[in-house]
């Protein structure tokens, strides 16, 4: 029922003012005068004729006495027709006056009686003009209150949709997507975020399986390694000891094979822990004010107040800087578990971003090595986490031709994002 209240509104304001439309155009702005109260004056003024100097207005309405030659002999008021002339243009009431003294009952003069159906008429245009007008003012307020309604209840939740998407696209299923019972697309985002729930866990079975394959590479690969190494030596043995020319060819063919066995297996090792290589980043121009809906995006938990961004044009990869400040926020979520500051400034090249928490920050010793593949803080070894978070993230940023910078603060960790700006670089 709630979604019917606007457009019903605006049907009963609409029927409203064509109801007033319609009354107004049939109206006859001719209104007729009260006949009892004309009489009444008419005989009147008939009774005080002959002291007519003397005569009292007995009615509510307003009137001008004349005689034959046109001469006003009494009148209610000023500014009332006095000429028989302006009477007829003025559209007033035009009786004579008989006496009833006389034999003949010849009139004896004339009384015009003012006609307020000018001004009555003006003042219904005026009510009807006001009714219009607060009608109008009342369907434009609805419509502003239903473009709120739909905005809140459509255009938001699918740009969250969009962003969601963006984000699934880029390879984050950590960050839920919120959602609202509430509004028409309840069960759609509901949907929605089942199926990044799934694709999750889909990406977990994945990773476990390629984490096992990369076991089972490196194992291979040192015991593959290690027999092969026994043959080399031999071979270097064989080949000092031995005085024959064609046995020395023969262990030196050993011995080229075992190197290029040993190049094959280590490039295979290495191969496995290089899949970031695999990663695309496009940077390209955007403006500075995309930022706060990529922070807000990556602050679902709304633990930042998002200052004041300076206006300017960055040189970034959009999707990436997104992965990158949602790294950031999900370390602070799982080690921190406090509040975070924001700050964001920038200098002749860079526009900064400083996310700052509240936890303590990590021994000095391992900073420089935050970054590293699978390296973490000592203090988090109870907590479940790969490493890989900082690591990628500063990939990404120095594809961007940007810089992650990791140092403690006076409250704790701080994550300095320095986004180059377009053209500075």
């Amino acid at each position: 029922m709630k979604k019917h209240i606007f457009p019903i509104g605006l049907v009963l304001i609409f029927a409203i003012e064509l109801a007033v439309l319609i009354a107004f155009a049939i109206q006859d702005s001719d209104n007729l005068q009260d006949a009892v109260a004309i009489n009444e004056a008419v005989q009147s003024v008939q009774m005080d004729w002959n002291m007519i100097e003397h005569h009292t207005n007995q009615t509510a309405l307003d009137y001008v006495v004349l005689d034959n030659n046109g001469a006003v002999l009494f009148k209610t008021k000023d500014g009332l027709s006095e000429s028989l002339n302006a009477a007829i243009i003025h559209q007033d009431t035009i009786l004579d006056i008989k006496i009833a003294a006389a034999t003949d009952r010849t009139a004896a003069g004339k009384i015009i009686i003012y006609s307020h159906s000018a001004q009555l008429f003006q003042k219904q245009k005026q009510t009807a003009v006001i009714i219009f007008s607060a009608a109008i003012f009342v369907q434009c307020c609805i419509c502003i209150c239903y473009s709120i309604y739909l905005n809140h209840t459509i255009i938001k939740p699918f740009s969250k949709l969009k962003n969601f998407a963006r984000r699934v696209a880029g390879g984050n299923l950590d960050i839920p997507l919120e959602m609202d019972r509430q509004n028409l697309f309840g069960s759609f985002t509901e949907s929605f975020d089942l199926m990044r729930t799934e694709l999750k866990k889909a990406r977990i079975a994945e990773a476990e399986a390629d984490a096992s394959k990369k076991e089972l590479v490196a194992k291979l690969s040192h015991d593959i390694k290690t027999p092969v190494a026994s043959i080399k030596a031999a071979s270097e043995l064989g080949n000092a000891l031995t005085d024959s020319e064609k046995l020395k060819e023969n262990y030196m063919q050993i011995i080229h094979k075992a190197d290029q066995i040993n190049t094959l297996i280590t490039n295979l090792f290495t191969a496995t822990l290089e899949d970031l290589k695999q990663l695309s980043v496009t940077p390209a121009d955007m403006e500075s004010t995309e930022l706060k809906s990529l922070l807000e995006n990556s602050d679902y938990l709304h633990l930042a107040a998002i200052p004041d961004i300076p206006v300017c044009l960055l040189y970034a990869d959009k999707l990436r800087l997104q992965q990158v400040f949602d790294n950031i926020f999900a370390n602070s979520y799982k080690y921190a578990h406090t509040n975070i500051d924001l700050r964001i400034y920038r200098n002749s090249t860079h526009l900064m971003v400083d996310i700052e928490d509240y936890g303590g920050g990590v021994n000095k010793s391992e900073l420089p090595f935050l970054k590293d593949k699978f390296k973490r803080g000592s203090h988090t070894d109870d907590i479940e986490g790969a490493g890989l978070g900082l690591y990628i993230s500063d990939y990404f940023m120095k594809k961007m031709r940007g810089i992650l910078t990791i140092q403690n603060g006076c409250n704790g960790l701080i994550a300095t994002v320095s986004i180059p700006l377009s053209g500075a670089i």
